[in-house]
Parts: C-alpha cells; sequence; structure tokens
C-alpha cells in the first residue's frame, strides 16, 4: 500500500497536466506484452503494423528494454509541467536528462527483467543514450500517436475539467470520488494499493494528476526521486474513445433533432470538445462542428474554453430533452 500524506497546502500546490509521453509509454506497453491490457480490434489493426515496422527500422527495441512489468525508466515518460504540455516539451524534457540519471534507471530496468538483445544493450551502454531515445522517441511518437494525439488530449481535458471542479468544490475526497478502484481518500491521506508497502509526504508540493487513456484499467504512482510525485489515473470517457458507443439515441429525440445532432446532445452529459466528440462518435469533424452550432444556436447546447480547447455542454434546456422519457 502507498499511503500519500497530504497537508493542507497540498490542495493549493496540487495541479492537472497532460503529457503525450505518458500516452505513448502506455501504449508501448499495451503493443508489447508488458501490459495485461490490450488495444480494443479497430486500433490494434492499426497500429500492430506499425509498431512492427518501427521496431525493424529504429532503435525502438531500446526503448522496449526501459520498460518491464514491474517498473519503467521515467526519464522516457518524464512529469509534464502543464495542461499545454506539448510533445515537443516532453522530448525537450528527455533530451534534459542528465546521464548519471539515466544511467541509474537503465541499470534497475536491467535488473529486472532478462538482458535485452545485443544492439539494443549497446545502446544503452552508449554515452549518446539520452539524445538516441530521444530521437527514437520523436520518431515514433509521430508515426504511431501523433494522428490520434487530438481526440486522446480531449479525453484528457475533459477528464480536467470534472476533476478540478471536483478537487476546488469537495478537496480530495470529491477529486478522488471515482478516480480508481485501487485510490481511495482517507485520514488525511491518499491509499493506493500497490505492491510497495511506503508513506510519501508531500510536504506541501502538491501532487500532479495527470489523467490518460491508455493506463486504462491501471494506475500509476511517480515515487522516485527526482521527479515530482504523479498519480496516473485513467481518464473519464477513455471507453468512449477506445470502444465508442454504437447504441442509438432515443427516438423521439432523434425525429425532432436527427439523429447525428440527437446522439451529439445525448453524448454531452458532460462537457467534451469537436475533436473528442467526432472520435467517439466516429463522425467528422466539420459536421459535428456544424450540428453544435446549430445546437448551440437553439439554446441547447453551450461552450467555454478550457486550456487548448473549447468545450460544449448541455444547458439546462439541453438537460431537460434529454432526459424526457420515452412513451
Amino acid at each position: 500500500m502507498l499511503r500519500i500524506i497530504v497537508h493542507r497546502d497540498d490542495v493549493l500546490n496540487s495541479r492537472f497536466a497532460i503529457s503525450p509521453l505518458f500516452e505513448l509509454d502506455n501504449i508501448l506497453r499495451r503493443l508489447s506484452g508488458l501490459s495485461p491490457a490490450r488495444l480494443p480490434a479497430e486500433w490494434s489493426a492499426r497500429l500492430r503494423p506499425v509498431f512492427r515496422r518501427l521496431r525493424a527500422t529504429t532503435r525502438l527495441d531500446a526503448v522496449l528494454a526501459l520498460q518491464t512489468r514491474r517498473y519503467g525508466a521515467a526519464f522516457i515518460a518524464p512529469p509534464p509541467a502543464s495542461l499545454a504540455q506539448t510533445i515537443e516539451a516532453d522530448i525537450a524534457a528527455v533530451r534534459a536528462t542528465p546521464l548519471e540519471l539515466a544511467r541509474a534507471e537503465i541499470a534497475k530496468c536491467l535488473g529486472d527483467a532478462p538482458p535485452p538483445g545485443d544492439e539494443a544493450l549497446a545502446i544503452l551502454r552508449d554515452p549518446a543514450v539520452v539524445e538516441i531515445v530521444a530521437e527514437t522517441l520523436e520518431v515514433v511518437w509521430h508515426d504511431l500517436l501523433g494522428a490520434d494525439w487530438p481526440a486522446v488530449r480531449a479525453v484528457c481535458e475533459r477528464d480536467v475539467i470534472h476533476r478540478a471542479g471536483s478537487l476546488t468544490r469537495g478537496g480530495w475526497t470529491a477529486a478522488l470520488a471515482g478516480l480508481h478502484r485501487r485510490v481511495s481518500w482517507r485520514d488525511g491521506r491518499i491509499d493506493v494499493t500497490h505492491r510497495a508497502d511506503q508513506d510519501i509526504d508531500l510536504g506541501g508540493r502538491g501532487l500532479l494528476l495527470v489523467p490518460s487513456v491508455f493506463v486504462w484499467p491501471q494506475v500509476a504512482v511517480y515515487t522516485d526521486p527526482p521527479w515530482p510525485h504523479a498519480l496516473i489515473y485513467p481518464a473519464r470517457g477513455t471507453v468512449a474513445l477506445l470502444e465508442p458507443d454504437e447504441a442509438p439515441p432515443p427516438a423521439a429525440l432523434a425525429a425532432l433533432l436527427g439523429r447525428s445532432r440527437a446522439r451529439l446532445l445525448s453524448s454531452l452529459a458532460s462537457p467534451a470538445s469537436t475533436t473528442q466528440l467526432a472520435a467517439s462518435l466516429r463522425l467528422a469533424p466539420g459536421a459535428v462542428g456544424d450540428h453544435l452550432s446549430v445546437l448551440r444556436r437553439a439554446g441547447l447546447v453551450n461552450r467555454a474554453r478550457a486550456g487548448r480547447s473549447v468545450l460544449y455542454h448541455r444547458t439546462p434546456l439541453g438537460d431537460a430533452l434529454t432526459s424526457t422519457p420515452e412513451d
């Protein structure tokens, strides 16, 4: 059990952030078989051929050697700085890793798993290992996940809007409610069911909270110095992105608004961006934007900016319309 000791200032100093490399790290775990979770069929069909090509044409095997079932080198997915984190900022953070720190994390990985192949091992022993890993991650990111990042980011931003509001209104009890079955709030501390038995005192520095699509259905914690303490948890809406719901909207609502607008309105039980709605409902972003404009003019939805995204939400009139029971 990890026991994260929280002080009064920790609520003020905690923050949310989003990381492209966290997502890449976790999707690589799925594709390599290190994660017990598997990709949905549609994602697997698209990404596995790319993954195989990258293993053959880049130094990806050296990066994969930095992941084990029980541990992963933090410098290949360093905790992000903000909600506006970009892949460029992530890669720059990797490049800034001191060689001594990288060496220590590499040694821990190599001691926790069977040795990699000779080529990967040579890369991990190379004095330029940090730069080689950064270059490889940059290529792998763009080929494997870059095209899907806007939809993934939108899901994470949508989660932050929900969690940040809960933390502000109700403190840790509200923010952690339903976050993950392994995470709970108890007597001034956050308990995380974990193989390690450890007390972690935030000491007023706060906790970095990072929603993630591909960590689902697990939860991860950064505890080792010099990295900030971070809790990575499944973002709300992950299932809707990975396995879109094809259930039809209520017939009466569809007859009134049209099927696509009815599906959009029904999907806005919590705020979402155009990109997230397009991904989850498998509609063209342009069409989603047009439908949202109509719904907004009708007073059924409204919008507000959140970080890099514009999120749409139902108005009270929209809520009333979607909650009307079928005859």
